[in-house]
């Protein structure tokens, strides 16, 4: 908050920061960045030219959420989710939305996350986006908003999960003294969602990377850990008898779900980009035969696109007949003439994002 006051929850923590010795926090501090660097928790920036990987930043200041807008937080992001997945079975089915005039058709069927190949297929509990992150951001005054919708493959909740490690570790007596919610039990809640997705009983699992070149190959390797599941890059997986089959030593071994860390273009060499070495050819059919699930469903890019964004409020009003719990932050389509003009007029007071693309530009 300004001028240097706290939050009525942050009394507690308040208190124990004025009598903290500042120097040891300096090099608690300094010893967190240590131990991330040898554990090689990195990554990378949007827009960064020069593609640097960077340390998790470490802040002995938390974020406090209390337990009352938390749940208000849970549930509009079970609210956006439930739409977000009902508008994309239906632009790769009936296709309402488009038909009642609510979001324009061309914004949908020319976006260069739209795929065709999709389109018809059933999937299981008409689920495409089994995992998603939700970004939120809050202003001065305490109000939340949704910045943006994450569902092609979310990536940073192993950052998270090894900060609150850290946190603990460093600073045992703040979780004596508070009653902090949990957080471990993610890597277990993520392995159910993965085992319910499909219809197989006991399902094989496993965390398809791109291999260790990857940005977010510690958190790949990580979640697969965590799950006890395998990670597998593409050389690992085939195609047989309308099966994604995976090799291990004691045989090949059927593949019922696979939580796919690569992008849709790079999945299947046969059926997207040839060139691509980071898919397994055959992919794409095995999947539209219903003989495995993948999370997130290939297609699911177009619901996070910059364009569609503003479009979800009005996506939670036409499916599930309700009204936003969370808000979009204001935004402004350059398209439309008069908000054109507005951010022209403004433009050092925004930030500005491409469609189809990730992150923004502060002007």
């Amino acid at each position: 908050m300004r001028d240097g006051q706290y939050r009525a929850h942050y009394q507690n923590y308040w208190k124990w920061l004025q009598n903290a010795d500042k120097e040891a926090i300096a090099r608690k501090r300094q010893e967190a960045e240590l131990l991330f660097h040898r554990v090689g928790i990195t990554f990378n920036v949007y827009g960064d030219d020069g593609g640097a990987e960077r340390l998790i930043p470490f802040d002995s200041v938390p974020r406090i959420i209390p337990a009352r807008e938390w749940m208000m937080l849970d549930r509009g992001i079970r609210q956006r989710v439930q739409a977000l997945n009902a508008f994309l079975h239906d632009i790769y089915h009936q296709q309402h939305i488009l038909k009642a005039g609510i979001i324009p058709a061309e914004q949908v069927m020319v976006n260069d996350q739209y795929q065709p190949c999709m389109q018809g297929i059933d999937l299981h509990r008409d689920i495409y986006a089994h995992i998603v992150g939700v970004d939120m951001v809050r202003n001065s005054d305490g109000d939340y908003y949704v910045l943006e919708d994450n569902l092609r493959t979310p990536s940073g909740v192993s950052y998270m999960l090894e900060n609150r490690k850290m946190m603990m570790r460093l600073y045992p007596e703040l979780f004596a003294e508070q009653h902090i919610a949990p957080v471990e039990r993610y890597p277990s809640h993520l392995l159910q969602t993965l085992r319910e997705s499909s219809p197989v009983n006991d399902p094989v699992v496993v965390v398809l990377t791109p291999g260790r070149f990857n940005s977010a190959y510690f958190e790949h390797s990580f979640l697969a850990q965590q799950m006890g599941v395998e990670l597998v890059e593409s050389a690992d997986l085939f195609v047989k008898d309308g099966a994604v089959m995976m090799r291990t030593t004691a045989g090949p071994c059927k593949v019922d779900v696979i939580y796919r860390r690569v992008d849709d273009a790079f999945l299947d060499p046969l059926a997207f980009r040839p060139e691509s070495m980071l898919g397994v050819p055959g992919l794409l059919s095995v999947y539209r035969a219903g003989n495995v699930v993948l999370a997130n469903a290939i297609g699911t890019g177009v619901a996070d696109d910059k364009s569609i964004y503003p479009y979800v409020p009005d996506m939670i009003r036409f499916y599930l007949d309700e009204e936003p719990i969370l808000n979009n932050v204001p935004t402004w389509q350059c398209r439309k003439p008069k908000d054109l003009s507005y951010v022209l007029a403004n433009l050092q007071h925004m930030v500005v994002k491409e469609v189809h693309g990730a992150g923004g530009t502060a002007c």
